[in-house]
């Protein structure tokens, strides 16, 4: 039985996941960040089959920490990270967000939580003979000003959310590069645009698609062998920015990230 770590599976796509999965024979870990929601979750989970809930505020990195350390623990058998936990652009005109570490809300939820928490499961997920992780990403990115990446100056939300999914596309191939032959994929996606989620209600956007288009996108990374490395708009392969393919632009990246996380 695969066993299927999903992040902001309480609500939206990340819900409708679970279910998609736990019906079709996988032990899913629910992640969500209110515990009541979480418990409840997982019990309409287990009336279909195996499922296990695991709460953190994915804007603590050490909450993010403490959930790739107790994943770990519970689950060595981890065949699959669905990285879909992500904040939205905000209402319009809504002020810069900080998390709990002092980052810029979206970039620390959207960007440095996936980081943060593939490279504590990478151990668990290099044992299994093949392994997949899925970022959630989006079709709207904005490269990062490495002078300003938490966009402390002429702040939208907007642009926040652009950028965070820029850097999600971008880590996820340096990712891919560093895996090559362990066995573990790497890919991100664009699931659907505007799906009928609260965090496209909260910017104020009708919803074009419902969360069933952009799951079948999801579970086609998370079940198929696509190969690593892509960008994928739904089921199609397509090219994300042209600047996240920029060994320059990916090792500058890299270096500000590890800076953020303090490494």
């Amino acid at each position: 039985m695969p066993t299927v770590l999903i992040t902001g599976a309480t609500s939206g796509l990340g819900r409708y996941l679970a279910f998609a999965l736990v019906r079709s024979g996988h032990a899913v870990l629910a992640h969500g960040r209110d515990a009541a929601r979480t418990d409840r979750l997982v019990q309409e989970l287990r009336a279909e089959g195996e499922a296990q809930g695991f709460v953190a505020d994915l804007a603590s990195l050490a909450q993010v920490r403490a959930l790739g350390a107790e994943v770990a623990a519970a689950r060595p058998d981890l065949d699959v990270l669905i990285n879909n936990a992500g904040v939205g652009s905000g209402g319009p005109g809504a002020p810069r967000e900080v998390s709990a570490d002092g980052h810029e809300l979206r970039l620390a939820v959207n960007y440095l939580a996936p980081v943060v928490l593939t490279r504590a499961l990478l151990p668990v997920l290099r044992t299994g003979a093949s392994a997949r992780i899925v970022n959630v990403g989006s079709a709207g990115q904005e490269p990062l000003d490495f002078s300003d990446p938490e966009l402390t100056r002429g702040y939208s939300g907007v642009a926040a959310y652009c950028r965070s999914k820029f850097a999600l596309a971008a880590h996820t191939f340096t990712l891919a590069e560093e895996l090559a032959g362990s066995g573990v994929a790497a890919n991100v996606l664009h699931p659907a645009t505007y799906m009928d989620t609260a965090m496209v209600r909260e910017a104020g956007v009708a919803p074009w698609n419902s969360v069933a288009d952009g799951a079948a996108a999801v579970l086609a990374l998370a079940t198929g062998d696509v190969g690593s490395g892509r960008y994928f708009d739904g089921t199609r392969p397509a090219r994300a920015h042209q600047d996240a393919y920029d060994p320059g632009v990916r090792r500058r990246l890299a270096a500000v990230t590890d800076q953020l996380l303090g490494l």
